[in-house]
C-alpha cells in the first residue's frame, strides 16, 4: 500500500524504535544494578545520590565528547553551497529530518502541480555563474 520506499522507512522506524526502548531498559537496569550494590556499603539516600551524579557526569562526558565533534566538522565545511542543489545536499546531510520533511512538501506540491516541478529542476540543473574559490 505504502510502496517500496514507504515500506522501508516504517521498517527502518520500527526498529530504531525497538533499539532506542532496549537502550533505556538496560540503562535504567545498569543503574538499578548501580543503587543496589552502592546500598551495600552506604546508605540509600547516599547510593542514590551517588547514581545520579554518576549518570550526570556520564551525560556530559557524552555531550561534551558529541559538541566536540560537532565544532570540528563545522570548521571543516567553511565552504558555503554555491547553487541550490548543494544547497539541498547539505539540509540533507546536516538535518535529514527536515530535509526529509521539505522532500515529502515539496513532492505533495509537484504532484498538485506538474508545471512548477519542471521550474524547480530547471532551477536546480542551472549552472551557477560564480567561480568556485581554490583553497
Amino acid at each position: 500500500m505504502l510502496g517500496g520506499l514507504g515500506e522501508k522507512l516504517v521498517k527502518k522506524a520500527v526498529a530504531a524504535g525497538a533499539a532506542a526502548a532496549a537502550a533505556m531498559v538496560a540503562v535504567i537496569a545498569f543503574g538499578a544494578t548501580i543503587f543496589y550494590a552502592l546500598c551495600l556499603v552506604i546508605v540509600p539516600l547516599a547510593a542514590a545520590a551517588l547514581t545520579a551524579l554518576l549518570f550526570a557526569l556520564a551525560a556530559v562526558i557524552v555531550v561534551s565528547v558529541f559538541l566536540r565533534r560537532e565544532t570540528e566538522a563545522e570548521a571543516a565545511d567553511d565552504d558555503e553551497p554555491v547553487g541550490m542543489g548543494e544547497r539541498a545536499f547539505t539540509l540533507f546531510r546536516q538535518r535529514p529530518i527536515l530535509g526529509a520533511a521539505a522532500a515529502l512538501a515539496g513532492g505533495w506540491i509537484f504532484l498538485r502541480n506538474p508545471a512548477l516541478a519542471t521550474m524547480v529542476a530547471a532551477a536546480f540543473t542551472e549552472t551557477s555563474h560564480t567561480r568556485r574559490r581554490r583553497r
